[in-house]
């Protein structure tokens, strides 16, 4: 290899060290700033660290659910691996969105989360929700959704 091409090779070396710790050190300071740390435990004052959030937090802590639920204990599955991977996927889209400013007011539950609420609500409630599921014409079982009624349930208005 030619002297000058060493010299080439040496610089984009510095420069793709440099390009990384500068990513490396703009995450750690985002993290920190955004109190990431928070999102890692149950506490639901973790919701409730961006703005926009707050409604819904303070609905939560006038509601029934305050004394026997967490947000993750409704919004996350109840397996290990969904659990970290839906509050993995909900970080990223609720930072990509809130950062962007790009989600609609009020904000809404989509329906992936909506899915995964419902089955929440089951699991919990399975007696009720065992004994208001019924046959419809086909003879099939016919789940009713939870939320088409008790929209607000967790919410309090």
């Amino acid at each position: 290899m030619a002297r000058g091409s060493q010299g080439i090779v040496t610089l984009l070396g510095i420069a793709s060290g440099a390009a990384f710790g500068l990513l490396i050190g703009v995450g750690m300071f985002t993290f920190r700033y955004a109190r990431g740390g928070s999102y890692l435990t149950n506490d639901p004052k973790a919701c409730a660290n961006c703005h926009v959030m707050r409604e819904q937090f303070e609905g939560w802590t006038r509601s029934s659910h305050h004394a026997v639920a967490v947000c993750n204990d409704c919004h996350t599955p109840h397996d290990f691996f969904g659990k970290w991977f839906t509050k993995g996927l909900n970080g990223w889209n609720h930072s990509f969105a809130f950062t962007t400013g790009n989600f609609p007011e009020p904000i809404r539950i989509g329906p992936r989360n909506r899915a995964i609420t419902e089955a929440a609500c089951r699991n919990c409630h399975a007696a009720l929700t065992s004994a208001i599921d019924h046959a419809g014409e086909s003879g099939a079982a016919q789940k009713l959704a939870c939320l088409k009624c008790h929209w607000n349930v967790g919410h309090a208005h």
